[in-house]
């Protein structure tokens, strides 16, 4: 008897119906994860390049039997995200033009400009931090599946460091602030940023792909975006700076949805291999006290407009939230 010839998408399993667009563009496109492969790149085995790969990938104490069955919640194409991010830019330009003409910024009293250059405006560098681990978990990730959702989070974050740089620009030119000229000086040496800024050069030598997604998208983001998103908003709003918190609340609907995805990650992987929950709860460990202390820092820099230790506490809130939603509560 004949063989049965495979149909066009049996790659894809047996799934019993024509795969969507999503499947069609993102199932196995990782070309280091090819089967049969003697090694991940087309060279020799032992080049540096190869070993990497082997090492903080595919010898990573987190495993799967099949990662290619992981799927993104929101099920992202590149086109539906362009299109997506396109749409939230329009709302975004829209905002600036309305509030540009009024004069909103010259009208920001002197000590919420303040907070805005203790906070938000040096932003940039730890969105940067995060942006370049991103893009390496994308390329180290085990499917295409995963490295998809890891690139659209770093477009994510490159939105986000374009919007505080252009904020910065616009305050610094029409407030007589230190925004503008004291964002490093921040960054590197106010004493409130230095244990999130240990924490974020700690994380770009998280080489383990497992390691970096726990330590990134489930203890450290959720715990600085909890402040810098939400409370930082919540406070711009108290304080009359409705544009900050309109900004601030559409760069929150890019981090929910990596929220989304990652917990959803993690809660496949421990389906796969029960074994998981102790692998990821072993790195969430790891990584949350340094996320701890960086909420306490970036804490204190709401003190003045936020009751005291409330952005801590709702920080770490959102940090066990999001382990809970993972599955490693």
């Amino acid at each position: 008897m004949a063989a049965r010839r495979l149909k066009t998408w049996s790659a894809l399993g047996q799934l019993g119906r024509l795969p969507g667009e999503y499947e069609i563009v993102t199932h196995a496109l990782n070309y280091t994860t090819r089967p049969g492969r003697p090694s991940a790149l087309a060279s020799n085995p032992t080049t540096p390049a190869n070993m990497w790969l082997l090492t903080y990938r595919d010898s990573s104490p987190l495993q799967a039997g099949d990662w290619l069955g992981f799927r993104d919640p929101d099920r992202l194409t590149y086109r539906a995200y362009v299109t997506m991010q396109d749409q939230q830019e329009t709302v975004v330009a829209g905002v600036l033009d309305e509030y540009g003409p009024a004069r909103h910024d010259a009208s920001l009293p002197s000590w919420w400009l303040e907070v805005l250059a203790a906070l938000f405006t040096p932003t940039r560098f730890p969105v940067h931090a995060l942006q370049m681990t991103s893009a390496y978990l994308g390329y180290l990730a085990p499917s295409s599946y995963i490295t998809n959702c890891a690139v659209f989070g770093t477009g994510d974050l490159l939105r986000r460091v374009s919007l505080v740089a252009y904020r910065t620009r616009q305050l610094a030119e029409a407030t007589d602030s230190a925004i503008g000229r004291t964002e490093r000086a921040r960054w590197q040496q106010d004493e409130a940023w230095q244990p999130a800024r240990q924490a974020l050069e700690k994380l770009l030598t998280a080489y383990d792909w497992g390691e970096c997604f726990t330590a990134m998208n489930l203890v450290l983001r959720p715990t600085l975006d909890q402040i810098l998103l939400h409370e930082l908003a919540e406070a711009a709003r108290d304080s009359g700076d409705e544009l900050t918190w309109l900004l601030l609340s559409n760069l929150a609907a890019d981090a929910a949805r990596g929220i989304r995805w990652s917990t959803a990650l993690a809660r496949y992987a421990i389906e796969q291999r029960p074994e998981n929950r102790d692998v990821l709860r072993r790195w969430a460990d790891r990584w949350a006290p340094r996320a701890e202390a960086a909420a306490a820092g970036l804490g204190q820099l709401l003190s003045g407009v936020r009751p005291a230790g409330a952005a801590e506490r709702a920080a770490n809130s959102a940090r066990h939230e999001v382990l809970d939603r993972a599955g490693l509560a």
